[in-house]
C-alpha cells in the first residue's frame, strides 16, 4: 500500500469536513463517514484503514454465481415472478437449514426470504407492533445497529432502548419485567452476535427474554445476521450439537432473521430469511386489519407488509440460494469455514489495539471473553467516543462512535475488520503506535 503521512495534515481533513458540513464526526452517519474517506482517498492519495462499514470482505462460494448463472441462461427465471412468499424450493431448504443448525421446527409454510434481513426486520416491527392499538412501542436491547432505529422512526412507532451490557445474566430478568410490565411494548429487536459490540447473550439470558416474551406477549424478533459466527464453538455440522443458539427454545413468540451477506459472503443480490413461528403464525389479532387485509399474523406479514414493501424476492437470487443451502444441509459444504478468517483476523487486529493503550469495551458474555468476530469495541483514556472517531480520522483510521447504537458506554467505538487486509495489518499498528506516542497517558 501508498505512504501515507500520519497524522494527516490537519488541514486538508478539516477543509473536508467543512465542505461536507460535517463539524462531529463522531455523531455522523456510516454514511457520511464512508463517503468523506472515499473523497480523501480519491482526492489527495490517502489510504485508510477502513473500519466504519460492517459490510462482507469475502468473496462468495462459486456455488452461488454457478446456480444463478443456471437460473438466468437455463431455466429462464428472470421472465418470471417468484411467489411473494418465496419459492417452494427455497422455503423447505431454509426450513431444513434452521432445523439442521438451531434444532428448531418451523414449517416451510413461515420461512419466508426478504430483500436482506433488514427488510425482514421492517417487516416484523410493522406487523408487531400494529397488533394491539394501545401498544406503540418497541424495544431495542442495545447497543443495536442505527439504521434499526432509523426504520422505527420511519414507521411512526415510539421506541424504547435497553443497554443490556449493565443487564447482563440475571440482572435482565428483573430490568425487563419492569419495562414490559408497563404494559405499552409490543416488540423487541436485538442482534446475536450483537452489532456493534459482538457480545452473545448466554442461554441463562435467551431463557429469561424468552419467558418475558410469553408472559407479556410481545415478539421477539432475532436477528442473526452473524449466524452461528460466534468461533468459540462449532456450530458447523448439520444436525449435531452444538445448536445455535435461539429464543425459539424458550418462546413461541419470535421471527428469526437471517442474513445471506455475512455468514455467506452473498450481499449483492440482497436476500435474507425470516422463519416465523409456526404458533404466532396462526394467532389473529383484530386491531391488525385496520392496517392489513386480514387479523391473521403471517398473512399480515406476508400479504401485508412484505407484498407492499417489495412484492418478493429476485427470483434468480433464490434459486441460487436454495442450491447452496441445500449443499449445507446435505452436510457437503461446510458455510462456515469460507467465514472463520474473520475471527482469526480479529484476534490479531485486536492485539495491536491492547498493546498500544486501547482497550475492549464490551468485552465479556457473563464471565467468558466476547469471541473475536466481525467487529468489537474500543476506548482509548481522555477520550469520549465522539472524539476518539474524529481524531483516528486523521490517523488514517475510520471507524464509529458508539453514539448512535444506544450504548450508554459513550468511551467507545466500533471497529469492523472485514475490509482490513491481511497486508494492511502492520500499518495499522504503525498508525496505532503513532497515536499511543502522540496521546501518552499517565
Amino acid at each position: 500500500m501508498g505512504q501515507t503521512q500520519i497524522p494527516i495534515p490537519r488541514q486538508i481533513i478539516d477543509e473536508k469536513l467543512k465542505n461536507m458540513s460535517l463539524p462531529d464526526i463522531g455523531r455522523a452517519s456510516i454514511r457520511e463517514i464512508k463517503k468523506l474517506t472515499d473523497q480523501l482517498e480519491q482526492q489527495n492519495g490517502f489510504k485508510f484503514i477502513r473500519m466504519e462499514m460492517g459490510v462482507p470482505g469475502l468473496k462468495p462460494n462459486k456455488l452461488f454465481a454457478e446456480a444463478e448463472i443456471d437460473a438466468i441462461v437455463n431455466k429462464g427465471l428472470t421472465g418470471t415472478y417468484p411467489d411473494i412468499d418465496g419459492t417452494p424450493e427455497l422455503k423447505k431448504e431454509i426450513s431444513s437449514f434452521i432445523k439442521n443448525f438451531m434444532n428448531i421446527n418451523i414449517s416451510p409454510a413461515n420461512c419466508v426470504p426478504t430483500v436482506g434481513s433488514i427488510h425482514g426486520g421492517f417487516a416484523s416491527v410493522l406487523v408487531s407492533c400494529r397488533r394491539y392499538t394501545n401498544r406503540d412501542t418497541h424495544l431495542f436491547l442495545d447497543p443495536g445497529f442505527p439504521v434499526h432505529k432509523q426504520m422505527v422512526k420511519m414507521m411512526g412507532v415510539k421506541q424504547q432502548s435497553l443497554d443490556v451490557y449493565n443487564y447482563r445474566g440475571k440482572k435482565l430478568k428483573d430490568k425487563l419485567e419492569e419495562l414490559l410490565s408497563q404494559g405499552n411494548i409490543s416488540s423487541i429487536l436485538y442482534s446475536n452476535p450483537n452489532n456493534p459490540t459482538w457480545i452473545c447473550f448466554t442461554e441463562e439470558e435467551l431463557k429469561i427474554i424468552g419467558e418475558a416474551a410469553t408472559r407479556h406477549d410481545v415478539v421477539i424478533i432475532e436477528d442473526l445476521a452473524y449466524f452461528a459466527m460466534d468461533f468459540r464453538r462449532d456450530y458447523s455440522q448439520p444436525g449435531k450439537a452444538p445448536f445455535c443458539p435461539s429464543v425459539a427454545n424458550y418462546t413461541d413468540n419470535y421471527i428469526i432473521l437471517i442474513s445471506s451477506s455475512k455468514a455467506f459472503s452473498y450481499p449483492g443480490q440482497r436476500i435474507g430469511m425470516l422463519a416465523l413461528s409456526d404458533t404466532l403464525a396462526l394467532k389473529h389479532y383484530p386491531d391488525l386489519e385496520k392496517f392489513f387485509p386480514k387479523t391473521q399474523f403471517a398473512h399480515s406479514l406476508i400479504y401485508g407488509a412484505i407484498y407492499a414493501t417489495t412484492a418478493g424476492t429476485s427470483h434468480t437470487a433464490q434459486y441460487a440460494l436454495a442450491t447452496v443451502l441445500r449443499e449445507v444441509n446435505s452436510g457437503r459444504y461446510n458455510f462456515l469455514n469460507d467465514v472463520r478468517e474473520y475471527g482469526e483476523k480479529a484476534k490479531v487486529i485486536k492485539n495491536h489495539f491492547l498493546y498500544n493503550g486501547f482497550k475492549i469495551v464490551y468485552d465479556k458474555d457473563g464471565e467468558e471473553d466476547i469471541a473475536d468476530g466481525f467487529y468489537f469495541t474500543f476506548c482509548y483514556p481522555g477520550f469520549s467516543g465522539q472524539e476518539l472517531a474524529q481524531t483516528l480520522i486523521y490517523y488514517g483510521i475510520s471507524a464509529i462512535s458508539l453514539a448512535n447504537t444506544g450504548a450508554t458506554r459513550t468511551e467507545g467505538v466500533r471497529a469492523c475488520i472485514s475490509l482490513i487486509s491481511w497486508e494492511q495489518i502492520p500499518e495499522l499498528g504503525k498508525r496505532l503506535q503513532k497515536f499511543k506516542e502522540d496521546h501518552k497517558t499517565n
